[in-house]
């Protein structure tokens, strides 16, 4: 006589594992860790140090790419990249400046929590006209990137030297020759500098997540 498959089925014991799976608490349990874990792993990780606070920018006033008054009261409350150019620059301005398009494209999920501020090291030639045509050469978003200048040449060097902490020199006998800092420069929301970077691929990627960073945590800034 044969045997009738599905009697077997019927007669055959659960296995421990069937027996649990079929129990509702099981998939109570289940469906409380799986959602109750990762929050506790994220709740529980730790973060990375707090980037160090290297110096504090003094207040400025400068005149941007449209013409109007801009300084650090407009940038109070966000953090911004600053970086040092000149419009006539034939070799490392071009690159920077393209790299910096980039960056403006990586940071726009940001909101309006960072922003990009190019300061010119050559006044006498970069007036707002001029920055203003270097500005759309580079497409750069006037509520994230803004091109600065100043009518004084001295007061401007003070504050690159003295509150950016960067170095600038020129030639009075070569117009094309200013040397200037190729590094940019990351400024928090209440004007502090929290961290110099190149313009490799390694350094912007690198300064990529300390904004992250720099703009999701919470300070005791006031």
């Amino acid at each position: 006589m044969e045997s009738n498959p599905q009697t077997q089925t019927e007669l055959r014991t659960p296995s421990l594992i069937e027996r649990v799976v079929r129990k509702p608490l099981f998939w109570v349990l289940f469906i409380a860790f799986s959602f109750g874990y990762p929050i506790y792993k994220s709740m529980n990780r730790t973060l990375p140090p707090e980037l160090p606070v290297i110096a504090t920018v003094p207040e400025f006033e400068m005149i941007s790419e449209n013409g109007q008054r801009f300084g650090s009261k407009d940038l109070k409350g966000k953090a911004y990249l600053a970086n040092f150019i000149f419009s006539r620059c034939p070799t490392a301005c071009p690159r920077m400046l393209a790299d910096l398009q980039k960056v403006q494209k990586r940071i726009k999920g940001t909101g309006h929590k960072v922003s990009i501020v190019s300061f010119t090291v050559d006044p006498k030639y970069d007036n707002e006209k001029v920055l203003f045509d270097l500005a759309r050469k580079y497409d750069a978003n006037p509520h994230v990137w803004t091109f600065l200048t100043k009518d004084s040449e001295e007061e401007l060097f003070a504050l690159y030297k003295d509150g950016f902490k960067v170095g600038v020199e020129k030639n009075p006998q070569d117009l094309f020759d200013i040397a200037h800092s190729e590094k940019i420069v990351l400024v928090d929301e209440v004007g502090q500098i929290r961290g110099y970077y190149s313009f490799d691929e390694n350094s912007i990627n690198q300064l990529m997540i300390d904004v992250g960073l720099l703009i999701n945590r919470p300070t005791n800034k006031e």
